[in-house]
C-alpha cells in the first residue's frame, strides 16, 4: 500500500508540478472580474471599469485554455504510471480541471450577455459579440499553447505579441489550428451554456417552490 501511494505522489509531481492549480487560478480571474463588471446593481463605466475590462479580456483565454491541457493527461498515460492511477486519479483530475476552467469561461460570457441585454442589446448582437470573443480566445489559446505567451505579456512585450500574432494570422497552419479551436469553443460553449442555464432555472424553480415541469 505504501509503495502504491508513493507511486501516485511521484507520478503527480512529475506530470503536474502544480500546473492545475495555477491554470485554474488564471481561469477564475476573468470569472471573478465578470461579476464585478457585469453583475453589480449600479455600474458606472469609469476609467476603473474600462481598465478592469481590459484585464478581463486579457485573462479570458486562460479559462478555455484548460481544454488544451489534455496534453498533460496524454503524457501521464505514457509515463509508465499504473493503469489504476490513470483511471482513478489522472482522468478525474483532468476532467475536473477542464470542466472548471470552461465553466468559468461560459459563466463569464453569460454575465457579459446579461449586462449587454440590460443596455438594450438584441440577442443577435450578444451572439455576435460571443462569436467575436470565441475567435479572440482561439487566437489567445494558440499564442499561449504554441508561442508560450502569457496574459501579462500584452503589457510587458506588446510589440512582440502583436508581431507574432500578425505572423501567425498570415500562416496556414496556425490559422487552421485557430479555426478548429474556434469551432470547438463555439460548440462546447453552446452546449455548456444550455446546461448551466438549465441548472440555474431548476434552482430558481426550487427556490420558488415549483416543479420544473409546471
Amino acid at each position: 500500500m505504501r509503495e502504491r501511494f508513493s507511486e501516485v505522489l511521484l507520478a503527480f509531481s512529475d506530470v503536474y508540478s502544480g500546473w492545475i492549480l495555477w491554470n485554474l487560478f488564471l481561469a477564475f480571474i476573468p470569472l471573478a472580474l465578470s461579476f464585478w463588471l457585469f453583475r453589480r446593481k449600479r455600474i458606472s463605466r469609469s476609467w476603473l471599469w474600462w481598465s478592469l475590462w481590459v484585464v478581463f479580456m486579457a485573462f479570458l483565454p486562460n479559462a478555455p485554455y484548460l481544454l488544451t491541457d489534455i496534453i498533460h493527461l496524454i503524457r501521464g498515460t505514457r509515463s509508465g504510471v499504473a493503469t489504476w492511477v490513470v483511471a482513478l486519479a489522472f482522468i478525474p483530475l483532468h476532467l475536473s480541471a477542464i470542466m472548471g476552467g470552461f465553466t468559468a469561461y461560459v459563466v463569464s460570457l453569460i454575465n457579459q450577455g446579461y449586462y449587454l441585454k440590460k443596455l438594450g442589446a438584441s440577442r443577435s448582437i450578444v451572439w455576435g459579440i460571443e462569436l467575436l470573443i470565441h475567435a479572440t480566445c482561439a487566437i489567445g489559446i494558440y499564442l499561449g499553447r504554441f508561442r508560450r505567451f502569457n496574459s501579462w505579456d500584452l503589457a510587458v512585450t506588446p510589440g512582440n505579441v502583436l508581431a507574432t500574432t500578425l505572423d501567425d494570422l498570415t500562416s496556414k497552419r496556425p490559422v487552421a489550428v485557430m479555426l478548429i479551436t474556434f469551432a470547438i469553443l463555439t460548440v462546447f460553449y453552446w452546449i455548456m451554456k444550455q446546461i448551466i442555464l438549465g441548472l440555474y432555472l431548476r434552482y430558481h424553480y426550487l427556490r420558488s417552490g415549483k416543479e420544473v415541469l409546471e
